[in-house]
């Protein structure tokens, strides 16, 4: 579970409610927190980044009304309803798989490994087979025991 990205989450929506609530400031810090648990390209990230103000003489009328019917500020409403989804998301769903360590292990394969092995590692990945493992092993019990730990000691260093 993500004990520690809900925790610092949740700061971050208590955050809202603060006297002296600075919305860049709360966003910078929630995008730091956010691009290290989804990554950068994240739609949670776009959304956080798209909050503003707009002080346009409509928008502050409608602003007003609406913020007198419903007590709060409409960007902090909508502030909170991201990170409130994002938390719950978490919860239910854990943490997203990382891409980064995916594409580390391949670059160190494509470094360690034939053609051939890398093709024939791809096309099973790729592959609607059942197991996948089984078939990876085989083409990785071809490499030897040295070549092996080269690839895991490359991979626990880098």
């Amino acid at each position: 579970m993500a004990h520690k990205e809900i925790t610092l989450l949740k700061e971050q929506l208590a955050k809202l409610d603060d006297k002296k609530f600075d919305l860049e400031a709360w966003k910078d810090r929630t995008l730091i927190f956010l691009e290290r648990i989804f990554g950068i390209d994240n739609s949670k990230i776009k959304l956080i980044k798209a909050l503003h103000y707009d002080y346009s003489s409509w928008n502050l009328r409608d602003t007003a009304a609406v913020g007198k019917v419903k007590g709060e500020d409409p960007v902090k409403i909508q502030a909170r309803e991201i990170l409130s989804a994002t938390i719950a998301e978490l919860e239910k769903l854990g943490l997203p798989k990382t891409s980064g360590d995916n594409k580390k292990i391949e670059r160190l394969l494509e470094e360690e490994l034939t053609g051939k092995q890398v093709k024939e590692i791809d096309a099973i990945l790729n592959s609607n087979e059942t197991n996948k493992t089984e078939s990876i092993n085989k083409v990785l019990e071809t490499l030897g025991k040295k070549k092996l730990a080269s690839i895991i000691a490359k991979t626990l260093i880098d």
